[in-house]
């Protein structure tokens, strides 16, 4: 286990602001695409969380939503990472996390939904002599929405500096009456 930059950046980038534009990708065509296709191939790492959010719009507005699995219990997604070097020589290691089609408790919130896997799958997808794409690609769909479920939460989670427990905290949506007129 260690810690890592969430946002990828490919060994032969020439400056870490590409790591912006990296914090998925889409598990259809990553195999395809020159910055993921190798670390989809020997560089595969488990992401832990026990939550993750995703944004309806409604109206002008966006209401976050907290997906858990298993009433919060502690799960991975899919991810790659990479080694890169600055001009300095110091060493960055990086990742992103694999998206996938959305299941059904995701569907009504989002068009995407993070790459969960399976516990069963967690050896075959770090195992460094597996180099078959097409395998660990078989890995790559949604999570089995049965274990799962989402809930409204504060717009608290918005702000970067917040980080408590009241922002997974379920809230009560009110309807407004603009809302009710569409």
């Amino acid at each position: 286990m260690s810690f890592v930059r969430w946002g990828l950046i490919p060994s032969w980038a020439k400056d870490s602001s590409v790591a912006a534009k990296m914090i998925n990708a889409r598990s259809e065509t990553a195999s395809m695409k020159p910055a993921f296709r190798d670390a989809l191939k020997c560089r595969r790492c488990l992401i832990p969380a026990d939550a993750f959010y995703e944004w309806q719009r409604i109206g002008e507005t966006k209401q976050p939503y907290c997906f858990e699995v298993n009433e919060g219990e502690l799960f991975a997604f899919a991810g790659i990472w990479d080694h890169w070097k600055n001009a300095g020589g110091n060493a960055v290691e990086s990742c992103l996390i694999l998206t996938t089609t959305p299941n059904a408790v995701t569907a009504a919130v989002h068009d995407r939904m993070p790459v969960i896997l399976d516990l069963d799958s967690y050896d075959l997808w770090l195992d460094p002599g597996m180099k078959d794409v097409g395998s660990v690609s078989e890995l790559l769909k949604p999570c089995n929405a049965k274990i799962m479920r989402s809930y409204p939460v504060s717009t608290r989670v918005n702000q970067v500096r917040t980080d408590d427990a009241e922002c997974s905290a379920p809230v009560a949506l009110v309807q407004t009456q603009n809302q009710l007129l569409f």
